[in-house]
């Protein structure tokens, strides 16, 4: 364990470094954000029902996480896997690779939970509870699409098989988190938001030790 943790602290710190390098990336990442929700508060002027908000909010953290995470195994090089392979266990390169990309999921929530508070109102009710929701949200996004990233970059970085792949995964989290962040928006109370909680702590958790159990295979090939 402690070997895998070297390894993992390593690799996440040769992820920033790579980004640092390559600005163009994060750059674009936040000028789509940035962008979406000032379409979406032109096109709305703050006139939104709870709902309203919730789904746009969500829909619009969703596909920025695509958008970013879908690069996660695009910018390695054929002969870098070769050297990682050597260096490396498939276990810490699956799981730098979550990690880097929960810490890019969570500044690019929070900052579109602030941009959207700013623009089209804050309706929140219970705060403590829409944040839990979206920490456990963008960890769930960030492992899942890691996941399906690894699959779709060993067919060729195939982004239409990305898509395809991660709905399915994706759906039963988006439900449950636009399920709590509503209760969230209109609820002062937790109400019976605990078991959906659990229910995200669950797919997380599930989510993550698929990726321990499963990617070394997937490495291999």
């Amino acid at each position: 364990m402690p070997a895998l943790a070297t390894e993992i602290r390593a690799l996440v710190g040769k992820e920033f470094r790579l980004e640092l390098k390559q600005k163009y990336v994060i750059n674009g990442i936040l000028l789509y954000l940035v962008s979406t929700i000032f379409v979406t508060y032109l096109a709305f002027n703050r006139v939104i029902d709870t709902s309203t908000w919730n789904s746009l909010f969500w829909i619009i953290l969703l596909f920025v996480a695509v958008n970013g995470i879908s690069k996660s195994f695009v910018q390695e090089s054929p002969a870098r896997y070769i050297y990682y392979y050597t260096i490396a266990s498939p276990q810490a390169i699956i799981f730098s690779k979550i990690l880097y990309n929960l810490l890019l999921m969570v500044v690019l929530a929070f900052l579109s939970f602030g941009l959207f508070m700013v623009l089209m109102g804050n309706p929140l009710v219970n705060p403590v509870l829409f944040l839990l929701t979206l920490l456990l949200g963008s960890t769930g996004l960030s492992s899942i699409l890691t996941m399906v990233a690894a699959i779709a970059s060993r067919a060729g970085n195939n982004f239409s098989l990305m898509a395809i792949l991660s709905f399915p995964i994706v759906l039963p989290l988006l439900t449950t988190v636009i399920k709590i962040s509503n209760h969230a928006l209109n609820q002062p109370g937790w109400g019976n938001m605990g078991g959906h909680v659990i229910i995200l702590v669950t797919i997380n958790c599930a989510v993550i030790l698929l990726g321990y159990l499963l990617f070394p295979y997937l490495w291999k090939e």
